[in-house]
């Protein structure tokens, strides 16, 4: 296969599959404000989603901020200024870190389940079933999980910040010896409510993207238990790429819109 013929095919399935992701996005807006509601759906994926997910989320969340403190102090403290490592650890998770990171980790996990779980009803014909006894199934099988994530990920990402604020004060002060107060002090003072709220916007925009994703796939899966195996792996890579590119776009628009 030559190069071009690669390019042509790559960016034919690739234009196919954003389509389709489009069309089911827009499916999944029209039937939002539609009758029934699903609460009881709805409760059961943020169980899954959310409190299922907490302990990977905030092991990361802990770490980084651990690794952020450790490897700013270390550099400032050429300078005399570790104690600004506070606002450099709170910038870093309120903006960035806390929300991509949950989105990547939380999210490469909810959305690969999605998609194993529509693509099973899918190749086993349950989709089909629920069509031939006249049952919506965006609203009954996308809704929820929607729902559910726009919970979720925001809520997953105050605790991750928080968390990561935590593990940064405990590496500044047990092993740099920088007082408490000091550095929570500083970040009051440096850091907004404007920051936090960057990072909590991004998480709701990432939740859709995740959300959308793992179900389209698995909806659109082909090929049996196989294809299955197939449609999962690629949207854990497909939920790493959109969160981060996302990321970049949401960036660029925040910081035009707040600053």
């Amino acid at each position: 296969m030559t190069t071009a013929t690669y390019l042509r095919v790559h960016g034919r399935q690739a234009a196919i599959w954003s389509g389709g992701l489009g069309l089911l996005t827009g499916q999944v807006m029209r039937n939002l404000a539609l009758p029934p509601s699903y609460w009881r759906l709805v409760m059961q994926e943020v169980d899954a989603m959310g409190v299922r997910s907490v302990v990977v989320a905030l092991t990361a969340a802990i770490f980084t901020g651990m690794v952020l403190a450790l490897q700013s102090a270390v550099n400032m403290a050429r300078f005399g200024a570790e104690n600004y490592v506070g606002p450099v650890v709170a910038l870093s998770m309120l903006r960035e870190l806390g929300p991509v990171l949950t989105a990547i980790l939380v999210g490469g996990k909810v959305a690969s389940g999605i998609t194993a779980e529509l693509g099973s009803m899918k190749v086993t014909e349950q989709i089909d079933a629920l069509r031939a006894i006249g049952v919506n199934y965006v609203k009954k099988l996308i809704v929820p999980r929607l729902l559910a994530a726009l919970l979720i990920f925001p809520l997953l990402t105050i605790l991750a910040d928080f968390i990561g604020l935590l593990g940064g004060m405990l590496i500044a002060v047990l092993e740099r010896h920088v007082d408490a107060y000091v550095y929570w002090n500083n970040i009051f003072y440096w850091v907004t409510v404007r920051d936090f709220l960057t990072g909590v916007g991004k998480s709701f925009f990432f939740a859709a993207i995740i959300t959308l994703i793992g179900c389209y796939n698995g909806l659109s899966t082909e090929g049996g238990t196989e294809g299955l195996g197939r449609a999962t792996t690629a949207t854990v890579v497909q939920v790493a790429m959109g969160v981060i590119l996302a990321d970049f776009f949401l960036t660029k628009l925040f910081l035009f819109l707040f600053w």
